[in-house]
């Protein structure tokens, strides 16, 4: 099991501190969220909560992704960066190929896109782009952007996207590992066609349940080679609780250690204090 650290409604001040521990003590991961805007009225619901109702309060952060791995992947030596999830569908493909191409070079390739339609129709238009198609522009944008990302010209006609003949550079020295969100059918076919999945909040059997699932979509399509699972276990603390869940198939967990142990709202010293704490009581165990 990998273990990664969500950076959601965290201060921006904390985070290169928590990336600095994490990198550190052997965590795999920062997990980073995205929007552009957080409106204050929606009229679309929130679809991970019961109610309808988002998580966070209006003033949480949201800082660029890519500015911000940036920043931390500078402070950092070997901690890989998830972003969980980012939206390409509501900006241009050529402008995201070309953030997270950069960002990827200047990491030494510890960037992982992990990737979801979106699901606030206002924040869409807003930004001047269709909600109606963006599943289909999502898969469009993956097919170009894997081609910019490759070195050499690069020509493409899609339904959506056009290139002329032409070179993004700087590009990366690995393939930049491609994960999707969502809970649909869909979703999960998306997925199984790039290198994994990306969850959310779920007890353990509903993460197995979708980790199973996930592997039968992939037999379906013939999808062979290794597949990233990514959840949050909101009923696991013990090692043997996240031990159950490897088992059936979940690879990887973020997670929020400072929730167990101080509680969401701490001192960024206290939540240090939680990422060595879970480190030891966790990570290690696992490790044998």
């Amino acid at each position: 099991m990998r273990f990664s650290i969500s950076t959601a409604f965290q201060p921006v001040d904390h985070l290169p501190v928590l990336a600095r521990a994490a990198d550190e003590l052997g965590y795999h991961s920062m997990a980073v969220p995205d929007h552009v805007v957080d409106l204050e009225e929606l009229s679309t619901p929130y679809p991970y909560t019961a109610d309808g109702s988002r998580r966070w309060s209006n003033d949480a952060p949201w800082p660029d992704p890519w500015v911000l791995i940036g920043a931390l992947a500078a402070v950092t030596t070997r901690l890989r960066f998830l972003t969980s999830v980012y939206v390409p569908a509501i900006r241009s493909p050529f402008q995201v190929a070309k953030s997270v191409g950069t960002a990827a070079v200047l990491s030494g390739n510890r960037v992982t896109l992990g990737v979801g339609i979106g699901w606030c129709r206002e924040e869409f238009e807003l930004l001047g782009q269709d909600f109606r198609t963006r599943g289909r522009r999502t898969d469009e944008a993956l097919a170009l952007m894997a081609q910019l990302w490759a070195p050499g010209p690069t020509e493409f006609e899609g339904e959506f996207y056009t290139a002329p003949r032409l070179v993004m550079e700087p590009t990366p020295t690995e393939r930049v590992p491609v994960l999707v969100g969502g809970l649909s059918e869909v979703a999960f076919r998306r997925a199984a066609r790039h290198d994994g999945w990306v969850g959310d909040i779920y007890s353990t059997d509903e993460a197995v349940a979708h980790a199973s699932r996930l592997a039968d979509v992939r037999r379906e399509l013939g999808a062979e080679g290794d597949f990233s699972v990514v959840v949050a276990l909101g009923d696991a603390f013990a090692p043997e609780h996240f031990a159950r869940a490897e088992a059936g198939g979940v690879t990887d967990c973020w997670t929020m250690p400072w929730a167990y142990y101080h509680g969401l709202e701490c001192s960024v010293e206290q939540k240090v204090d939680a990422l060595e704490r879970f480190a030891a009581d966790v990570l290690e165990p696992l490790r044998g």
